[in-house]
């Protein structure tokens, strides 16, 4: 891995800023929040329109911390703007507006699966890229997290996978993972400049790409309507799987590399089925068990140093 963004200045957050595994933890965490908020508002809140005041949010509420490192790392910025726009158009544009176009058309399940793939295309993008490659024991790790995210999304019956139906929905999903797959294997391309700097400008741009799009949703009928649903769900798409999560992730990526980080992912099933069980009464069944051994067994494996 590229370890020239070790250089860079980074918040201090009592030290947290150097735990890459509790940080992509936090990252998954607050993902799959993202997933079922998607999901469950799906007919109150236009996708592109909920992308766009996420982002949009996001960016107003970053501003006031990221600004006096924006205008210092100014010039680097525009020295590297293709690569930034690349990251914002991948990360920020794409991956979020395809998701909850998706999630129209699909089951939270459906997307939660096309998402367990993510890890092993971030190793094929690292391969692809950068010619990376992963040890033996890592592949075995990544397979073994990969089998227990499965477990818990086909909640351990091998028939709910094989029946499961794909539509337009789910391909728009699994383009988005594509894409987010594409910008953590480029992140280590990432110019050295403050986080808060790189998340504001990704934001930014991202938003500037995705305004024509919401501009056409809205002239076609889908209008975004600002009650009470709508503004929770846009204060916490934009707080908490924006800010806090791509702040969390971006640094997970930089002190461990795309591959390693990547794996975390399948963690989303896990914290989607406790969520389920706190806040919607779901029951605990074993196959959940099974797979976060599965799961965390495969983080272990794979992430463990030489």
């Amino acid at each position: 891995m590229d370890h020239k963004l070790n250089k860079v200045r980074t918040p201090s957050l009592g030290g947290i800023y150097n735990w890459p595994y509790l940080l992509l933890v936090l990252a998954t965490l607050f993902w799959s929040g993202n997933f079922v908020l998607a999901r469950a508002v799906r007919l109150d809140v236009p996708p592109v329109g909920l992308a766009f005041w996420r982002w949009l949010g996001s960016s107003l509420l970053v501003m006031g911390f990221a600004w006096p490192h924006l205008r210092r790392d100014w010039p680097i910025i525009i020295g590297h703007w293709r690569i930034i726009l690349l990251l914002s158009v991948l990360g920020i544009t794409l991956f979020n507006t395809l998701v909850y176009t998706g999630l129209q058309f699909t089951t939270a399940i459906n997307a939660v699966l096309m998402q367990s793939t993510m890890p092993v295309i971030i190793v094929v993008m690292s391969y692809l890229f950068f010619g990376e490659r992963v040890t033996p024991v890592q592949t075995i790790g990544v397979a073994l997290s990969l089998a227990g995210a499965l477990a818990i999304v086909a909640q351990g019956n091998v028939q709910t996978l094989l029946g499961l139906s794909l539509n337009a929905g789910d391909a728009l999903v699994f383009i988005a993972v594509v894409g987010y797959a594409a910008y953590s294997a480029l992140l280590r391309q990432r110019p050295a400049i403050h986080p808060l700097s790189f998340v504001a400008v990704t934001f930014i741009w991202g938003v500037g790409v995705l305004s024509p799009f919401y501009l056409w949703e809205h002239l076609s009928g889908r209008v975004m309507v600002f009650d009470t649903v709508t503004l929770l769900s846009v204060a916490y798409v934009a707080i908490f799987p924006s800010i806090l999560a791509y702040l969390c992730f971006n640094r997970g990526v930089e002190l461990v590399g795309a591959n390693r980080a990547g794996l975390f992912i399948h963690l989303m099933p896990v914290f989607g089925s406790l969520m389920a069980i706190v806040f919607l009464g779901e029951s605990l069944h074993w196959y959940h068990g099974v797979g976060i051994v599965l799961i965390l067994s495969g983080i272990i494996l794979a992430t463990r140093r030489k």
